[in-house]
């Protein structure tokens, strides 16, 4: 037995780690589990929950300093979406607050007429006339609340999917490197979920804030023509509603805050119940019963903090009628001594208890809607810095366009470095392609063989030293995008696009909907896709997606080969096979390196393989052997075997591994 010193002993409880390091039992209970800690307090901050609760922690000062500028941010939404339809909201809003203000001027009339001298029939008939006024002001008022509406719909959905599909345009064309930054992905997720849901939303509140805030207006002009003594008794009645109002309001994001947690959580776990990629590996494990039982318990807890919300709301609901029916009842005392003094007519007084009323139900209305405009007006915000923060990461658009074909691809002394790393994936390559040419790029994981084929491919930019110039000219001058379109990229992990089988192939070209039959076919035979597409119902027009109705599963090689197809399908000067055939069988991945390397080469293209299997570059024309970023050994299948160095060595490891196999076999 090894004494201590040995580094391939093993203690009792542990576990080797990498390097000969020591790793540990774990603990009995899961960290990170669905019991550990306080699910309320302990998971951290999702993206989506970032602003959720903000109205509650800001004063009310802040929130009435910065509802001005929303508005003025939603306005300049709503002008560029539809000015039209802009301005007839804003008129309509204006004219339907003063059909109420002229409501409560004419129910005034009616009252005096009402508590007039003379007997009760005339009193009644005399009404009449202003009772049809009132109703000919409310009808107005209706008719222009639904021109608002009409004016609000057709604005509304303009504005969601101009920033839409903005968002979507900024988003699907920043540079790769960016899309591999874990931060701009919560961002984007951010915008996308809260912030484009909230900007269609958004603007429906904002008229009902105005709405609100005419009301209160007209009905405190109302009360000062009736008597200007009356408007602070407005004040006194309606401020105790409006801190109630105020309070609930906050108590309500609070507690939205809570659940939001919880209902996070619950996410997770409905999600998984119901995934289809989880589906076998959830019943093979019997795990259902453990993630219907954390649903169980995470679902009850939501449903006590409803409780305890609607309790809360209760109460503050109550203490805020008593204060409010304590200052209302000042207010009606105070209107009775000004009766009683003849400072007021009993029309006008019975005239502002309806104001005042009216007055009340509106401030509480402006409160709760004041709260979510400033809530998510910063979704909004969020949406509106995200896709500004998104133009200044678009990849170039000037500059010369790549060439049709290109001879030869120079990459001189070429460092990167991915955003948040410090050691370089690639430092100081240098190499040169030519058309015509098969190369191979080799090597262990990491070594950076991806990062240099997607240097080639324009989808990063040597932006850490070196150059790469295609027949001599800088990529860096070039238009980006064209650059990109010059290359075809099959890569190991391919998307599953879930189109038809001939879209699939035609994407690669930019459409959905247009395609070269012949083109279509040749690659589908050069990659093996032809068989698996004769085999769908529908052929080509076989949907490639279980996750709606008649269509089709594709095994992982099945996928393979038609992401092969899809590349060759592209027709572009540079073809760049990274691992395609990984998740092939031996005999559909010599069928591919067969057509695409030895059958059929083409003497305007360049080829670049990456590959872990050797076998498969032997016919290469030059390899290339990548280590720790740098390019160790280059040449021949024949140079680097008599070179005898680590591509020599890793070949003859495979080569044996075969050879152990093959005779175990026997």
């Amino acid at each position: 037995m090894s004494t201590g010193g040995d580094a391939d002993a093993i203690r009792p409880g542990a576990v080797p780690g990498p390097r000969g390091a020591e790793l540990p039992l774990p603990p009995a209970a899961v960290p990170g589990g669905p019991h550990d800690g306080d699910i309320a307090d302990g998971l951290e901050e999702a993206y989506w929950s970032v602003y959720d609760g903000a109205a509650s922690k800001a004063t009310v000062g802040q929130v009435l300093a910065r509802l001005p500028r929303i508005v003025r941010r939603i306005g300049r939404l709503a002008w560029s979406a539809d000015r039209t339809a802009t301005v007839a909201v804003v008129v309509l809003q204006l004219a339907s607050a003063a059909m109420m203000a002229f409501g409560l001027m004419a129910s005034v009339a009616v009252l005096r007429e009402l508590f007039a001298e003379g007997p009760t029939p005339e009193r009644v008939r005399a009404a009449i006339p202003q009772l049809l006024v009132v109703v000919g002001f409310l009808s107005a008022r209706a008719l222009l609340e639904a021109g608002v509406a009409v004016a609000q719909a057709r604005v509304t959905p303009k504005i969601r999917t101009a920033l839409e599909c903005e968002f979507l345009t900024l988003t699907a064309h920043v540079r790769l490197e960016v899309v591999d930054d874990a931060d701009w992905h919560d961002e984007a997720y951010r915008a996308n979920d809260r912030g484009l849901f909230y900007a269609r939303q958004i603007v429906g509140q904002v008229v009902s804030l105005a709405a609100a805030l005419l009301g209160l207006v007209g009905t405190a002009g109302v009360l000062s023509v009736l008597h200007p003594a009356l408007l602070p008794l407005l004040l006194l009645s309606v401020l105790p509603v409006g801190a109630a109002a105020v309070r609930t309001a906050r108590a309500r994001f609070h507690s939205f805050k809570r659940w939001n947690t919880l209902q996070r959580r619950v996410r997770v776990f409905s999600w998984l119940l119901l995934e289809r990629d989880a589906a076998a590996e959830l019943r093979s494990d019997t795990a259902q019963g453990a993630l219907l039982e954390e649903h169980h318990r995470l679902t009850t807890r939501i449903a006590e903090e409803d409780t305890r919300l609607g309790v809360s709301s209760a109460g503050l609901t109550l203490a805020g009628r008593a204060v409010g029916g304590i200052g209302t009842g000042i207010t009606y005392a105070a209107l009775g001594a000004m009766l009683i003094a003849g400072w007021l007519p009993l029309a006008a007084g019975a005239g502002a208890v309806l104001a005042i009323q009216a007055a009340q139900s509106t401030l509480t209305r402006l409160v709760d809607v004041s709260h979510m405009v400033y809530e998510h007006a910063m979704w909004v915000d969020d949406l509106l810095a995200f896709q500004e923060r998104c133009r200044a990461l678009q990849p170039r658009r000037s500059g010369l366009p790549a060439p049709e074909t290109v001879k030869a691809i120079t990459l001189n002394d070429v460092s990167f470095t991915y955003p948040g790393k410090e050691t370089p994936a690639l430092n100081g390559i240098s190499m040169t392609l030519h058309t015509g040419q098969t190369v191979a790029f080799v090597g262990v994981n990491g070594s950076g063989k991806s990062t240099c084929a997607r240097l080639l491919a324009g989808l990063y930019e040597p932006r850490d030293g070196g150059t790469v110039r295609w027949d001599g000219v800088d990529v860096l001058d070039m238009d980006a995008e064209s650059l990109q379109a010059r290359v075809g990229c099959v890569l190991q992990d391919p998307v599953r696009f879930p189109f038809s089988a001939l879209a699939n192939l035609t994407v690669s070209r930019g459409t959905l909907t247009e395609a070269d039959p012949q083109r279509a076919l040749d690659a589908a035979r050069a990659s093996g896709a032809e068989q698996v597409i004769a085999g769908l119902p529908g052929r080509w027009e076989a949907l490639l997606s279980k996750r709606f109705r008649g269509g089709q599963e594709l095994s992982a090689g099945q996928w393979a080969k038609v992401a092969v197809a899809r590349g060759l399908y592209k027709n572009a000067p540079v073809l760049l096979l990274d691992e395609p055939t990984a998740s092939m069988d031996p005999r559909a991945e010599h069928a591919v390196y067969e057509a695409v390397l030895r059958d059929n080469p083409r003497p305007d293209q360049i080829t670049v393989l990456i590959s872990h299997r050797l076998a498969s570059v032997v016919a290469c024309d030059c390899i290339f052997v990548f280590d720790a970023g740098r390019i160790t050994e280059s040449g021949t299948h024949q140079d680097l075997m008599d070179l005898d160095g680590e591509y020599a060595s890793m070949f003859t490891l495979q080569a044996a591994g075969y050879r152990a196999e093959a005779e175990e076999a026997a």
